[in-house]
């Protein structure tokens, strides 16, 4: 152990201590289930019917420590196929999928490290994690994987994809190395978009101080002279730095630049916050789009075609899902933009290249809230892709006809080229498109994760109001948002039938992570509990 913070020491066990004296709150719920279970049968998701069976399937989903991995798997289970969970779990700290009854078995997976889409050399890592997933698919079978993976494994799931489609009769719900090196990365997503003539933001690569200084002078931000310009010139432009990879310390940097003042002040932030900017580590400098408006959306892509679509209000750290109405303007406007994307992208690729298959995720920004359908090009942007799949899946995450066609779009992938429409955008854009996609149900419940908003809006608040930094109102306003999601709302990885995975994401997962990473000295400033995700500083 090394030395920490005695703050994030008070942090740590604080968070720890917590979970510990909820745990027989938790305990009880659990027992309350099964005896509802046993009284009530019917009140609980039955297993599947006899009819689902047979054409049943063996289905490998990664990334089911993850609520968007494991509402996958348990849609797949519930539609009676045989379902293989893998994540990554660390010695002695349990993944939370694996304990779900959706789940036929669970693999461990090696880390592959964090390597870059667009360096398609592969480590030794990289290589261990590829023969794993293709030991796996050989194994047991696998007809299906659907890669659920997160941010750090990108290109070695694409590199998965290519390895699994050439050496088994496994297919693949991810994309290739090529189409992922052009997502992934925010630069690069950037200038495929505005290669295919769809509205993008003004973004430019950055390598050093001095260029970004020549981006904002050359842009008209600031005069030769070294004034700012006038604050009330509408027209005058804004710019965000973000870093093209992973950087857990800067991705929640949202300053504007230039900042108010000589230009001096703008030169000083940069020497200040980025002193390691170079061609090895690049970043963005990207326009600032006015209203702040956000949203983000979830897709399935089958040969390019969009199968599945939700969209929703987003946020820097996103924890609560509220599904836009399917019919909604910005929603359709959403739809529009992924559906040209990928018919454009397709068509790009020239009659040689195979259509898309996987899932991709948009985040927009939104100068207002007038934007139509055919509107667009002026008022929406999307400023960064991310292909793979989306916790906005969740949203799926009811039993009925959504769900079971939810996992038919799936199984179509094992379906001969051709029979699930053309990839030609008049196929996308038409009434065929429309008549075989599927959106969540239209009374689906708002998700959010129960752990995340007692810290969030009790705990934390609480220890604020007692310390003088927020008033009483301020207190009581979270208090009431806290229950009206706990009484109305839908937790994100909790279900009756299906218990376990959610304790032991509260109460193992979280604790002992936390735990470890304190014991390792290494800090942290906020974590995602739906992705199991920890930002560290």
């Amino acid at each position: 152990m090394v030395n920490y913070p005695f703050s994030d020491t008070i942090r740590t066990f604080s968070l720890t201590f917590l979970s510990i004296l909820l745990l027989p709150l938790s305990l009880l719920t659990l027992c309350l289930g099964y005896v509802t279970q046993y009284l009530f049968p019917q009140l609980i998701t039955p297993p599947a019917n006899r009819e689902d069976a047979r054409d049943r399937r063996t289905i490998l989903v990664t990334g089911v420590g993850m609520a968007k991995g494991l509402t996958l798997a348990r849609a797949f289970h519930l539609s009676g196929h045989c379902v293989i969970g893998a994540d990554f779990e660390a010695p002695g700290i349990p993944c939370s999928g694996h304990l779900s009854r959706s789940l036929s078995a669970f693999y461990r997976l090696p880390k592959p490290g964090h390597s870059s889409p667009s360096n398609s050399k592969t480590n030794g890592a990289a290589d261990a994690y590829v023969e794993r997933l293709v030991d796996i698919v050989q194994t047991d079978g696998v007809d299906l994987w659907v890669s659920c993976s997160g941010v750090a494994s990108a290109a070695e799931d694409a590199v998965a994809k290519e390895a699994l489609e050439r050496r088994t009769r496994c297919r693949c719900v991810q994309f290739d190395l090529a189409t992922t090196t052009k997502l992934h990365e925010k630069d690069r997503f950037m200038r495929e978009t505005a290669r295919l003539g769809l509205p993008c933001p003004e973004t430019h690569t950055v390598t050093s101080q001095r260029e970004i200084l020549d981006i904002l002078d050359a842009s008209g931000l600031q005069q030769s002279n070294g004034s700012s310009v006038d604050k009330n010139d509408k027209k005058q432009k804004k710019f965000i730095l973000k870093p093209i990879g992973v950087d857990d310390a800067n991705r929640g940097n949202m300053t504007l630049l230039p900042l108010p003042g000589p230009r001096r002040e703008t030169a000083s932030y940069l020497s200040r916050h980025l002193p390691s900017l170079s061609a090895a580590a690049p970043w963005i400098a990207q326009q600032f789009v006015p209203g702040g408006a956000e949203y983000c959306t979830h897709a399935l892509v089958v040969r390019g075609e969009v199968r599945c679509f939700v969209a929703c209000p987003s946020a820097e750290l996103l924890m609560h899902y509220r599904p836009l109405p399917a019919d909604a303007a910005l929603s359709r406007a959403m739809l529009r933009f992924t559906r040209e994307f990928v018919a454009r992208a397709s068509a790009a690729e020239g009659e040689g290249g195979e259509p898309m298959t996987g899932h991709l995720s948009f985040d927009f920004m939104v100068e207002d809230e007038e934007v139509t359908e055919n509107g667009f090009r002026r008022k929406m942007y999307a400023i960064e892709c991310n292909p793979r799949a989306h916790t906005a899946v969740v949203l799926f995450a009811r039993p009925g006809p959504e769900m079971r066609d939810m996992v038919r779009a799936y199984l179509s992938v094992l379906e001969p080229k051709g029979t699930n429409g053309s990839s030609s955008a008049s196929r996308t854009n038409g009434a065929s498109g429309e008549a075989n996609l599927v959106t969540p149900p239209a009374d689906a419940q708002s998700r959010y994760w129960i752990g995340h908003d007692l810290v969030s809006l009790v705990v934390h608040p609480a220890y604020r109001l007692v310390t003088g930094r927020i008033s009483l109102q301020e207190f009581l306003s979270g208090l009431l948002v806290f229950f009206t999601h706990v009484l109305t709302w839908k937790e994100g990885t909790w279900e009756t039938w299906d218990p376990w995975p959610a304790v032991a994401l509260y109460h193992a997962y979280w604790p002992l992570s936390i735990l470890d990473t304190w014991w390792k000295g290494q800090r942290w400033s906020r974590v995602n509990v739906s992705t199991t995700k920890m930002f560290t500083c």
